[in-house]
């Protein structure tokens, strides 16, 4: 919880709304808020971890510049949060990646290899020009200082949730993928209000933390549905598993 206090996001985040969705409640006859990361500069809570990362690196480590391996939300995050700090991003992105996303990473001022056709393969030979060009490899779930980013998400639920109602929160629903999100979430949670459940929320094609619960050791899926392309992870990371074994009540499974 020191470490998510202390994490330096707000530079380029920002406090994104707690909203009531009058529809959703409705329909399920509970009271539902959401947390608005679709508001954050690139669409998506991934910058806060990101540069919470990348903030921490030494003069010599920003020198040599970061990398990531991303078809996505982590390769903005890393982009801008580089381009903010000054230093050079390699984003190394699937062959199959929409143009969209290279564009925007781009304009970020990201240098884009296009490699292989899955996130797997762009892992690999990330790691691979990491180690060639002496650059930090920015993992967009299995790290520390990832994970205290992301979990800001929570320390503003808990300030913010108080001035929307007086009934206590119940649970918070978490989206699932390498679990950087629900480890930061839970783990900052259960610190404070360890009544209130934290409960992660994976595709049946990609259940990756449901799996590795339920076999209390993270496992490899044989496949993952690309559907939800930015949950579909073969394996939980080690960090976010350990924080999840502890801090996560349950994680369930959707169509």
């Amino acid at each position: 919880a020191e470490k998510i206090r202390n994490a330096r996001v707000y530079d380029v985040a920002k406090k994104t709304p707690l909203e009531p969705a009058p529809g959703l409640s409705e329909r399920l006859g509970n009271r539902v808020l959401l947390k608005r990361e679709d508001l954050q500069p690139v669409f998506s809570f991934k910058l806060r971890g990101a540069y919470n990362k990348i903030a921490q690196l030494d003069d010599t480590q920003r020198e040599k510049g970061v990398i990531a391996a991303s078809a996505g939300n982590h390769a903005q995050g890393v982009a801008l949060s580089a381009q903010r700090l000054g230093l050079n991003a390699v984003i190394v992105m699937p062959k199959t990646t929409p143009d969209i996303k290279v564009h925007s990473v781009e304009q970020m001022g990201g240098e884009v290899i296009l490699h292989g056709n899955a996130y797997d393969d762009a892992y690999e030979h990330a790691i691979k020009v990491a180690e060639q060009r002496s650059m930090t490899f920015i993992h967009p779930y299995d790290d520390p200082d990832v994970i205290a980013g992301q979990g800001t998400v929570a320390m503003e639920i808990l300030e913010q949730h108080p001035l929307l109602s007086k009934q206590p929160i119940h649970a918070i629903f978490v989206p699932v993928g390498g679990g950087g999100l629900i480890a930061g979430i839970a783990s900052y949670v259960k610190t404070l209000h360890p009544e209130i459940k934290v409960i992660g929320v994976e595709p049946e094609d990609a259940p990756c933390m449901h799996a590795a619960l339920a076999a209390n050791e993270r496992v490899v899926l044989d496949q993952v549905g690309i559907f939800a392309d930015g949950v579909a992870v073969r394996q939980a990371g080690k960090e976010p598993f350990r924080i999840a074994r502890e801090a996560v009540d349950e994680v369930i499974l959707v169509k």
